[in-house]
């Protein structure tokens, strides 16, 4: 039963993503709000997955995505900034909370209150990286707070597993938490680069795009549950595993790149869409087990409206105390109203054992798994509903980010020129057996014109005023182009449906057709930037 809800929900998830996106709202927010109602509904049955679950099959996805497209170099142009959030912030909400939630809450000691600390420290990017990538955030703070994201995870999981096995009783396998956290980083790491290194070794020799696609699909799961079996960080195993492929994207045929391009998106959606989902319907479920522990409800969320302004605050505080002058206020700011909180703190409060190893019921367990859920729906819903208007009133372009994009753009279309300009005058030098020069040189004009008409486009987008009709008129003809595509395929279709046209034909046409219209909806999205 619970397998058939799990995919209803699925499925209800992502018809409501469509509906929020086509009326330009929040899906987050949409989705959080509408699961919080329908939990109520009578006869719905409890949607609970183990915190294996959630953290195994959930995040790794996510977080290898993540890391596929994001850039190393600029993960360590802005490690320190990253680090500073990602590891520094995270221990220190962790004690903040720890030790202000032990003080509030009577039932908690300051073990378990330290547990809650580890739960709600580290934030989730994906809502805030959707909102600041569609009303234009700078690239460097896109960079850090995907960056963030990254780290963050791992630091805040070790925490909760030297925390929970302090209150339990349980001996972890390392006794120094320093000498545990060094051995989850590079326990971590390590097997993200073997792992990593073996998927690029068998890839380079199959030449096969499905099998290639399946070995990327497989790899953040092999790597968090192989990092996970030898008690190392399972996040930064799947962080360093995307690293280490997202680097070798140019070396993957065209076909593998237009599969994964296509793959890890669809898996980002149905991933993101469930979580929120799942969030929300969680309510009325949190409130009953509070009930059943005999604890007073108005209470128990007066705690977590206490502790969710602590989080939301200690954040500033960090950022600005340990600021960088070349640092803008804006830019901090706007990083500081960032702190939504997601799927590793549900997974984590979720987690939390329901005894110690003496037997005896785990202090305020009721009071974490309600104040978590408390704390990551209030972050989303007061800092994600506040975090576009914020960004709307602050200037935080930066002009030396458009410069440096302008000179990289120069760059890449300079060693593009040169390597085609090398290519055609090699090809001149060392023809093809049993073809005329005159009919060679012919050829390599025609390349050479349609490589000197791309690389026009590609400086037209640098869009000036006189540009703008020229673009506008580009446009037109990419959006022409693409609805007779789609009537093209719609007639090949009707044809294959009145017995006129075979399978086989149909597949092969519609394969070249697809190709065309990726092309054109590439032109598309570039002309509306």
């Amino acid at each position: 039963m619970t397998v058939t809800w799990l995919f209803l929900v699925v499925i209800v998830a992502m018809a409501v993503t469509g509906f929020a996106k086509r009326f330009d709202l929040q899906v987050p927010l949409v989705l959080v709000a509408i699961g919080g109602a329908a939990s109520f509904i009578p006869g719905l049955p409890r949607l609970e997955l183990s915190p294996e679950l959630m953290l195994g099959v959930v995040l790794p996805p996510l977080l290898y995505s993540a890391a596929l497209d994001f850039s190393f170099s600029t993960f360590r142009r802005n490690l320190a900034p990253i680090l500073r959030l990602g590891i520094g912030m995270v221990v220190v909400t962790t004690f903040a909370v720890g030790w202000f939630a032990n003080w509030l809450v009577p039932e908690l000691t300051l073990g378990a209150a330290l547990v809650l600390g580890a739960v709600v420290a580290p934030p989730d990017a994906v809502a805030a990286v959707a909102v600041g990538r569609k009303l234009g955030l700078p690239r460097r703070m896109m960079a850090i707070l995907k960056g963030e994201s990254l780290v963050n995870d791992a630091a805040a999981l070790t925490l909760f597993a030297l925390a929970t096995a302090a209150v339990t009783g349980r001996k972890i396998a390392i006794g120094s938490p320093v000498l545990y956290f060094l051995y989850e980083v590079v326990g971590g790491v390590l097997v993200g680069l073997v792992l990593s290194f073996a998927v690029r070794f068998v890839r380079a020799r199959i030449a096969d795009p499905p099998m290639e696609t399946v070995l990327g699909l497989l790899l953040p799961f092999a790597a968090y549950f192989a990092a996970e079996e030898i008690h190392a960080s399972g996040v930064l195993a799947v962080v360093t595993a995307g690293f280490v492929l997202g680097r070798d994207v140019g070396d993957e045929s065209v076909s593998t790149r237009l599969q994964e391009s296509a793959v890890w998106p669809t898996i980002d959606l149905v991933m993101e869409t469930f979580v929120f989902a799942y969030m929300g319907l969680q309510l009325r479920f949190v409130i009953e087990d509070v009930r059943d522990e005999g604890l007073p409800v108005h209470h128990i969320f007066a705690y977590g409206l206490a502790i969710l302004a602590l989080v939301i605050l200690i954040r500033p505080v960090w950022i600005f105390a340990t600021q960088a002058r070349s640092e803008g206020w804006r830019q901090n700011l706007v990083i500081s109203w960032a702190g939504m909180r997601g799927v590793v703190t549900l997974a984590a409060a979720s987690g939390v054992p329901l005894t110690t190893l003496a037997g005896d019921p785990f202090p305020g367990r009721g009071v974490i798994v309600a104040v978590a859920f408390t704390v990551a729906v209030g972050t989303l819903l007061i800092q994600g509903l506040t975090l576009p208007l914020l960004i709307r009133q602050l200037d935080v372009a930066d002009p030396d980010e458009d410069q440096r994009q302008g000179e990289q753009m120069m760059l890449a279309r300079r060693i593009s020129h040169d390597a085609a300009a090398q290519f055609l005058e090699e090809a001149l030098r060392d023809p093809p057996a049993g073809m005329p020069t005159a009919e060679l040189s012919a050829l390599v004009q025609r390349v050479k014109r349609v490589s000197e008409a791309r690389a026009n486009v590609d400086r037209a987008e640098e869009v000036s005023d006189h540009e703008a009709k020229a673009l506008r008129a580009s446009a037109v003809f990419n959006r022409l182009r693409r609805g007779v595509l789609q009537d093209q395929r719609a007639a090949l279709i009707a044809a294959r449906n009145a017995g006129e046209l075979d399978d086989e034909v149909l597949r092969y046409v519609l394969d070249g057709l697809d190709i065309e219209e990726v092309a054109a909806e590439s032109r598309v999205r570039r002309s509306r930037w």
